[in-house]
């Protein structure tokens, strides 16, 4: 029986009067308490020096030698890997949990050229100074993308690879999706508030579902773009947006050489710029029942688990049952 950590706890964000009196977070998400010890690692990247924060967590169980790198999504941290870290840890996995560059508690530079080869370069690094060649991974909804990118590169460092709700399933822009500015993601970036983005991960990732403890999460987005570092945590999630709708990896996926699992909620329904899609395209767009599927077949050693009426984030929603399929998944 895993524990959920720090859930009675989110449970006080639940209540509207509550959230309008959110606490705010500083430009690296200072104040926000991450379940395990934070550290960072320092390193040069495009004539700057920057900061990746993140969490190494030890086996608790009998150690088994292996380690899982997690990858999380646009908006998520790795702290949201909470309940995931905690049944990887008792499983005997060493745990590796990143925030990349522009997310949560790492730098948030004033310039930067983002692209996923960029962001696994800067893991591979991380991973390089933890003394860790090889390793599985698991990427989350953009995580996902990353992933597929780390293991294209470096594949002889990539045991297995896992990614849950992966978007990038699909290209967006190739089937309709108009184009927006880096300027107007950053002026959209710019209104970010707890109930556009509670409405909008209600409908879209839960499948119009609430629970409390998922308050947490729209806090910990919601205080980090909020706080001192507003402009910049703005800036740097346009910039990011940017690189998702313009880095498709759906045709690469053929190239995946390793043992590789599609964890699929499919109820899920998210679609970078669907919100500015005509009708007709819209309604083709995020189907993650059908995409699950088709990009299975795609994969030489593609596997799926199919969560059904659950929807972008399983292992929030329904953490024992995505854990075990993980597990046994891991353990074959």
């Amino acid at each position: 029986m895993l524990r959920l950590p720090a859930l009675a706890l989110s449970c006080l964000f639940a209540s509207s009067s509550f959230a309008a009196q959110a606490p705010t977070y500083g430009q690296q998400l200072e104040g926000f308490d991450y379940p395990h010890p934070l550290k960072h690692f320092s390193f040069q990247s495009q004539g700057q020096t920057l900061q990746m924060g993140y969490m190494d967590v030890a086996a608790r169980g009998n150690a088994n030698g292996r380690t899982v790198v997690l990858m999380h999504g646009k908006n998520f941290c790795a702290a949201t890997w909470e309940t995931t870290i905690y049944a990887l840890s008792q499983a005997g996995y060493r745990v590796i949990a990143p925030d990349q560059i522009g997310f949560c508690t790492s730098s948030k530079p004033v310039h930067y050229q983002y692209s996923f080869q960029q962001l696994a370069d800067n893991t591979h690094a991380l991973l390089a100074q933890l003394g860790v060649n090889k390793s599985s991974l698991l990427g989350h909804s953009t995580g996902g993308m990353l992933a597929t990118r780390y293991a294209l590169l470096y594949p002889q460092q990539v045991e297995r690879l896992a990614m849950v709700n992966p978007i990038g399933l699909e290209d967006w822009k190739a089937l309709g999706v108009p184009y927006r500015t880096v300027d107007q993601w950053y002026q959209r970036e710019l209104k970010l508030d707890a109930e556009g983005v509670r409405n909008y991960e209600r409908k879209t990732y839960y499948d119009g579902r609430w629970k409390p403890e998922y308050e947490r999460w729209v806090q910990m987005l919601v205080g980090l773009n909020q706080g001192p570092g507003h402009e910049a945590v703005a800036w740097n999630s346009a910039l990011i947006y940017d690189m998702i709708f313009t880095q498709p990896v759906v045709y690469e996926f053929k190239h995946l050489q390793m043992p590789t699992l599609l964890l699929i909620g499919d109820a899920d329904t998210t679609a970078i710029g669907s919100d500015i899609a005509a009708p007709e395209v819209k309604a083709r767009l995020g189907h993650y029942k059908q995409l699950g599927q088709q990009v299975a077949k795609t994969i030489p050693q593609g596997s799926l688990v199919e969560f059904p009426g659950l929807g972008h984030a399983p292992q929030i929603e329904q953490p024992e049952r995505f854990h075990k399929a993980l597990l046994d998944w891991l353990g074959r």
